[in-house]
C-alpha cells in the first residue's frame, strides 16, 4: 500500500513540473501580439522565461518569480537602464505561451499581451 502511495505522489509531482512555465523548452518561437499569430516575429530563445521581459529583452535585467501556481508564473523584473515590469506567464500547452506584461520602458508605460508558439529547434550554425 505504501509503495502505491509513493508512486502516485511521484506521478503528481511530475505532472506539476510539466505544467510549470519554467518547463517551457528552449528553441525557435513565433512571438506575436495577436492570438492568431499574425505578424509574428521568430526568435531563438535559450530560455523562454525571457518572454516575461520581452519589452526589455536587450537589457540587463534581474527577474524574480514572485508567484507560481500550476501553469502560471508571475515575474517582476528590473533593468539596469531604469526600466522595469511585471508579467504573468501562462503555459497553455507545452508549445504555447501567453504573457500579460506591463511596466515602464524609456520612461513610458507599456501594457500588452504576447502570444508565443514553439516552432521547433533553433537552427544549428
Amino acid at each position: 500500500m505504501a509503495t502505491i502511495a509513493v508512486a502516485s505522489t511521484a506521478l503528481l509531482v511530475g505532472a506539476v513540473d510539466v505544467l510549470s512555465p519554467r518547463s517551457a523548452r528552449p528553441g525557435l518561437w513565433d512571438i506575436s501580439l495577436s492570438a492568431n499569430g499574425s505578424n509574428s516575429r521568430r526568435a531563438c530563445l535559450a530560455d523562454p522565461m525571457i518572454l516575461t521581459q520581452w519589452e526589455h529583452r536587450r537589457s540587463a535585467c534581474t527577474r524574480v518569480v514572485i508567484a507560481e501556481h500550476g501553469a502560471q508564473a508571475t515575474v517582476h523584473y528590473t533593468c539596469s537602464g531604469g526600466g522595469f515590469g511585471q508579467s504573468a506567464m501562462t503555459l497553455l500547452t507545452p508549445r504555447s505561451i501567453r504573457v500579460e506584461t506591463q511596466g515602464i520602458s524609456d520612461g513610458l508605460p507599456f501594457d500588452y499581451v504576447l502570444h508565443a508558439r514553439r516552432a521547433g529547434d533553433c537552427p544549428v550554425h
